[in-house]
């Protein structure tokens, strides 16, 4: 039988590097109620969950009683008054089964054949133990020809993958972005996706959703010494190169194309997940243009709005925390992290990185 045991090794590595690149977030001790501020990395004020940007520990100083206009209600967990703004893990689990189902583009079996090769226990074994590709076999005419996946690939060419290079994009690659969110909003896994935050207060508008969605994904910060050489978008579904090892790097379709091309040489794996069908989960090594990725999670077969959906929504209710959900019956965690060092929208937090680990 498999088990969560070898992407819960996954989760732990990944968590401490994580852990030291972006560092703790200030606390909320004595803090609670305070005026906002934008020199503040992290704040401690009621509206704080809503922007994304409350210390980690918000909802353990803050349980206090806040009035508005002198009527008082409960803080919650989550950093909301209202009783029905809180996200419960339940409603994650129920809404991430929804997306699940509703995603009307991911692969079928048939569409995607793969050779995993040698199962790997030393996550910093360099060796190449699985001399064929990854990927024996796509269905690219079926798959890539859908709206969502042209509008996804069409992004891929549009980054620098070394940490350091500032990102400087034509409006032909601002267009695109644009085009891409215009897609994947036409799917029913981003419908669903935007009416259940819409129920929950999150955003009060679709238009106000899609902008704060390309703000967060495709904000441009740094995370060298130039300005503007980094998003969450690259670091999460493209890859980045910093000091000699690959960064982020978690999506499928850019594993396959690059691997096609013969840039991309998979090593081994060392996590294999429990679904018979797709999307499916995969911890993998491999060299990327000569750079060394020790542990990498990725869906397989996924819609690019299933990926882009779930982890839009687990930052959004789970800001830098472990969000546990449910897809095809199973357990899945997603970690996200936030980017502390810059914001946008007067304190709202860009993503760091998402990926998935033990739930």
């Amino acid at each position: 039988m498999k088990t969560w045991t070898l992407v819960l090794s996954v989760g732990i590595v990944c968590g401490l590097a994580f852990g030291s690149l972006y560092g703790p977030p200030d606390s909320c001790k004595g803090r609670c109620n305070e005026k906002y501020s934008p020199r503040d990395v992290c704040h401690c004020n009621r509206k704080c969950e809503k922007h994304q940007n409350c210390c980690e520990d918000y909802h353990i100083h803050c349980r206090t009683a806040n009035a508005d206009n002198n009527e008082s209600s409960t803080v919650s967990a989550e950093g909301f008054s209202r009783h029905d703004d809180v996200i419960s893990n339940e409603e994650l689990q129920k809404t991430s089964e929804q997306l699940y189902q509703g995603d009307y583009n991911r692969a079928e079996e048939s569409d995607i054949i793969l050779n995993k090769q040698h199962l790997a226990s030393n996550t910093r074994d360099h060796e190449d133990q699985s001399p064929k590709p990854l990927f024996s076999y796509v269905n690219q005419e079926k798959l890539f020809s859908k709206p969502t996946y042209v509008s996804f690939i069409k992004l891929l060419d549009n980054y620098h993958k070394r940490v350091g290079t500032e990102e400087d994009f034509t409006a032909e690659q601002l267009a695109e972005q644009d085009t891409f969110l215009e897609e994947v909003m036409k799917t029913e896994v981003m419908k669903d996706l935007y009416r259940f935050l819409h129920s929950k207060h999150r955003y009060s508008t679709e238009p106000e959703f899609v902008a704060d969605l390309k703000k967060m994904w495709f904000g441009l910060y740094s995370r060298g010494n130039d300005e503007g050489d980094s998003s969450g978008f690259e670091h999460v579904f493209i890859g980045e190169v910093k000091k000699g090892k690959v960064s982020g790097f978690h999506n499928w379709i850019r594993f396959y194309l690059l691997e096609k091309q013969g840039v991309i040489n998979y090593l081994s794996y060392n996590y294999d997940g429990p679904w018979t069908s797709y999307p499916d989960v995969l911890g993998m090594q491999f060299n990327w243009d000569g750079f060394y990725k020790e542990v990498g999670t990725s869906f397989i077969g996924s819609s690019p709005e299933f990926e882009f959906g779930l982890y839009s929504l687990c930052f959004i209710a789970r800001p830098g925390k472990l969000c546990r959900l449910k897809i095809g019956g199973h357990d899945l965690g997603i970690q996200t992290y936030t980017w502390d060092k810059s914001s946008y929208d007067n304190g709202k937090k860009y993503i760091a990185t998402a990926y998935v680990v033990s739930p």
